[in-house]
């Protein structure tokens, strides 16, 4: 897989044991990791020892095959792994021959250097082997390179000269505006007065200029 088409002096591969996250896992959180997932591993660890780039605050990114026993988003489980780990990972689930990956900016959480705070998911769709597209592209530090894998799963343009920070500012806000925008096309479809859908409609259309500038802006 591109994806995975790394020096071969960042390759790691070790098998995670599930149960070493039980501590940050409730039961029904457990039984998740024994019933939809088959393997974890550890496949690639970037850092400037094993890939020769600097870094400003991503120090290492590391690269975790999840795979499954049955086609699922395991959303959930893929949390609990961000949180107890506090290094910037890139998820590559895979279920028969397809994938998605799903990557998580975060930080580091206040008084306790143990738990990170998940600041935005990035995601893909599922996509099947022979088309691998996306690819983790080795730049002049660390946190470049991540933040154009991150670029990679937005559904826009993404300024090259644009920080990984303001990038999930942006992604956040969009995230927010298009549930704004899926909360009041439900309420237009169930209004039954005339008036009162007039102005679902006008705030509708005032919330969809503001999602459309992320868009234009990425055009120029």
């Amino acid at each position: 897989m591109k994806i995975l088409d790394l020096p071969i002096s960042a390759k790691y591969e070790r098998v995670i044991p599930k149960n070493a996250f039980d501590e940050y896992t409730n039961t029904k959180q457990k039984t998740l990791f024994k019933d939809q997932v088959l393997r974890i591993t550890w496949l690639y660890k970037l850092s400037k020892d094993t890939v020769n780039l600097s870094y400003e605050a991503i120090d290492e990114l590391h690269v975790f095959v999840v795979e499954l026993k049955e086609c699922t988003t395991i959303k959930p489980i893929l949390e609990i792994i961000d949180k107890a780990i506090p290094y910037h990972i890139i998820f590559v689930v895979r279920y028969d021959n397809e994938s998605y990956v799903s990557t998580s900016a975060k930080h580091i959480q206040k008084g306790d250097v143990d738990m990170a705070v998940i600041d935005h998911t990035f995601l893909s769709d599922w996509y099947s082997d022979d088309e691998l597209p996306y690819s983790i592209n080795l730049q002049e530090s660390i946190d470049s390179s991540y933040k154009d894998f991150c670029s990679q799963l937005c559904d826009r343009q993404i300024s090259p000269d644009m920080s990984l920070a303001d990038l999930v500012a942006e992604e956040v806000e969009i995230r927010k505006i298009k549930n704004e925008i899926k909360l009041l096309k439900s309420k237009v479809k169930k209004c039954k007065q005339f008036n009162k859908k007039v102005e679902l409609n006008m705030q509708l259309k005032k919330v969809e200029k503001g999602l459309e500038k992320y868009y234009i802006a990425t055009k120029k």
